[in-house]
């Protein structure tokens, strides 16, 4: 390649192309609901894009095959403009059609399929268009290189790949661990706008001095080779991408419960594929440049054995530290994870655009085709591993199911003793390993699209694993949560929402109260679980007071038309969990007060975090409600934030005790043998804390918001 303004210019196109996936995921999940149905809506309008736009780029450049060098290169600086411009307009057309869904369905009697497929239809059109720019990206350079460097157009593909890929982790890594703690979601996305702009501009200054190579130069340079089997590379291309991508969502559970639920765990995931996969092209690379590309019968003989390396990696009984949420172990979590997934993305990496490569021969159409035929197994992978394999198979034989397809390839390819050695060696690492749950000998293990939930331990020791990470466990705390802001109301509960069922201790103290309560939660499998914590659970659920809800918490309130006594809020640990901020946030506030009944409460625990955190969750939460009161909780740890409209009782214990009846009083009591309702009650009302002191353990922190998420995004403070 006589230039190497490409490779500059798709580093910085995959950067941004990052960047605009990652945001754009979560404003859609910040506006449609944090669900497995809305995260796979999103990410497959994505890939879909990039299908699209790869396939339909390539038949349009074609009309540009005798154009000067110029034209496909300015063509290509537009396409860098208008993604620049997705920047602002992408967000600006998500927030629209949400107060569209949103005034249109509130008060209907919508389900959540008709939801689903409303809010999907947005996103698309939303996002659709952009990614289909991105897409196109791919046949347009290609056209230019073409035309203005026929001897190296029959790789050109895997070239500006290589490029794309190395932009790609650095659009994982920049924005995840510096920008969006420094200038949150939508400045992140400003900053990706600008550099699409300043390289729209760049290709149009370099278009101006582009010369074409003479016509027979490039046709004797660049013949145009068509591999023989075609239809069969296409496969090849079709499986590496269905299985791939099924693959990176089967590692994200096996990993997590090492690595932790911590945004920058997902970061260090997708950096470690993007980082393996960036090695594999530039291994092809090197090889093609020597003329020693075309060994790729081994890699297709040993890539099935190499795809469950994770079963042997993710084995509890592996001799590494468990000290996850430090910066230990979040090192012994990446060690396990970069073993378990990093030789696998990395023959991938060299298989993608060598396949491409030998489809093409440099022609930017076939390249699209043969692109987009990629993109189409990319998205089918994760919604058959989210909807199908994990919930069926679980993380160890969902990760043998998607393998199957790479063993049939790996046979059809080179039939060998090596090929013997391989599936006898994969037979082994299936028989003998074993996953996370097995830490656990007595447990209830339930699986479903979104989550493994491990029910444990025993008496009072019970606890619920959601993916690995701890929920909560038998505590009073949980009751403490639904009595007080009951007690507290001045009048006559009549009914209450839990959002985040957990153990469903708060729903039962609720029901002790003899109330319509409703309770949400975003696992299936957790309400499945209730009678292994409290023997009565399956029978509360069955009472006609009682309503069960497997929805995102917010998106519910957003659709309902009901207003409680008491709205009860308990987001999912850490404190620093993947949006759990969404659950924290000014803007959830906004939509819990409609929602409140006169003279309602709001109930939301934290459960502790760094100073920056809980000064910003308090800040949030003072300027959202007029009256508010704290209460440390009566375990020393942990702060109930109580909200309302107007001014609460000042009620000692033994006023707030007369006012829970007599089945709840038992409730309160019940894990505090020798305790009595007033005492319980003066133990909490002693812990009380005021706010303002909360705020100022930090008084530089903002308001948390859905665009500024401080309690997920730590690193530069906690390294200050």
């Amino acid at each position: 390649m006589k230039s190497r303004w490409f490779f500059l210019f798709f580093l910085i196109s995959g950067f941004c192309s990052l960047v605009y996936e990652v945001i754009w995921l979560r404003l859609g999940m910040a506006k449609f609901g944090v669900t497995t149905p809305m995260v796979s809506i999103v990410l497959s309008v994505f890939m879909a894009g990039l299908g699209l736009g790869s396939w339909g780029g390539g038949k349009f450049i074609r009309r540009f095959d005798r154009a000067p060098a110029s034209m496909p290169l300015r063509l290509y600086g537009l396409l860098e403009l208008l993604i620049g411009i997705s920047g602002f307009a992408a967000p600006a057309t998500i927030d629209a059609g949400y107060r569209l869904l949103r005034d249109s369905g509130r008060g209907l009697a919508w389900g959540s399929p008709v939801y689903y497929v409303a809010s999907g239809a947005w996103v698309a059109v939303a996002l659709l268009p952009w990614c289909t720019c991105m897409g196109a990206t791919f046949p347009f350079a290609m056209a230019a290189i073409r035309r203005m460097h026929g001897e190296d157009s029959q790789h050109s593909f895997s070239y500006l790949y290589l490029a794309n890929v190395l932009g790609a982790i650095l659009g994982t890594l920049i924005p995840a661990f510096v920008l969006i703690e420094l200038l949150g979601f939508r400045g992140t996305l400003h900053v990706a706008s600008a550099l699409n702009f300043l390289l729209a501009a760049g290709v149009f200054l370099v278009s101006m001095g582009a010369v074409s190579a003479p016509a027979s130069a490039a046709e004797r340079r660049a013949p145009r080779v068509l591999p023989a089997n075609g239809t069969g590379i296409l496969w090849l291309l079709f499986a590496t991408g269905l299985c791939s991508m099924a693959m990176e969502v089967i590692w994200i559970r096996e990993f997590t419960v090492y690595l932790g639920n911590v945004v920058y765990a997902f970061a260090a995931i997708l950096a470690m594929y993007l980082g393996a996969t960036f090695t594999g092209s530039y291994i092809y690379r090197s090889r093609m440049q020597s003329g020693d590309a075309d060994r790729g019968k081994i890699a297709w003989v040993m890539l099935g054995l190499i795809a469950l390396l994770p079963l042997l990696f993710a084995d509890p009984r592996l001799p590494l530290p468990e000290l996850q949420y430090t910066v230990a172990g979040f090192g012994y979590g990446a060690i396990r994870a970069g073993l378990g997934v990093t030789l696998f993305s990395g023959v991938v990496g060299f298989l993608t655009p060598m396949l491409v490569d030998r489809w093409s021969g440099g022609d930017p159409d076939r390249a699209g085709r043969a692109y987009a035929v990629n993109v189409v197994g990319s998205i089918l992978g994760p919604l058959v591993a989210g909807f199908a394999v994990l919930p069926w198979a679980g993380e160890r034989w969902g990760l043998c199911v998607v393998a199957l397809p790479l063993f049939v390839i790996g046979l059809r390819m080179h039939r060998s003793p090596l090929y013997v050695a391989c599936v006898a060696l994969s037979v082994l690492l299936a028989a003998f390993t074993k996953d996370y749950g097995t830490k656990f000998p007595h447990r209830v293990e339930l699986r479903d699209y979104a989550a493994t939930v491990i029910a444990t331990g025993e008496g009072m020791d019970k606890r619920i694993l959601v993916n690995g990470t701890g929920m909560t466990v038998l505590t009073p705390i949980t009751k403490v949560m639904a009595h007080l802001p009951l007690s507290m109301l001045g009048r006559p509960a009549k009914n209450a929402l839990v959002i985040c069922f957990g153990m469903g201790t708060t729903f039962r103290s609720v029901m002790s109260w003899g109330i319509q309560t409703t309770a949400v939660e975003l696992i299936p499998s957790v309400p499945k679980v209730f009678g292994y914590f409290h023997p009565d659970g399956p029978a509360l659920l069955e009472s006609p007071l009682a309503q069960m809800v497997i929805d995102d918490g917010r998106r519910y309130l957003e659709r309902s038309p009901d207003t409680y006594d008491l709205i009860a809020v308990d987001p999912p640990p850490p404190v620093s969990a993947p949006t759990s901020s969404l659950l924290y946030s000014r803007e959830f506030y906004a939509i819990i007060k409609p929602h409140l009944r006169p003279g309602g409460i709001v109930q939301v625990w934290f459960p502790g975090g760094d100073a920056a955190t809980l000064a910003s969750v308090a800040r949030a939460f003072r300027n959202a409600f007029p009256y508010v009161r704290t209460f440390e909780s009566i375990a020393g740890w942990g702060i109930h934030f109580l909200g309302r409209m107007e001014p609460f009782p000042e009620w000692n214990g033994s006023e707030l005790a007369q006012r829970i009846p007599a089945r709840a009083a038992a409730d309160l009591v019940e894990w505090n043998e020798g305790t009595t309702p007033p005492e319980m009650m003066d133990n909490v009302l002693s812990g009380e804390k005021r706010v303002s002191d909360l705020i100022g353990v930090d008084a530089s922190q903002p308001p948390i918001g859905d665009d500024r998420p401080v309690n997920e995004y730590f690193l530069l403070r906690s390294l200050r």
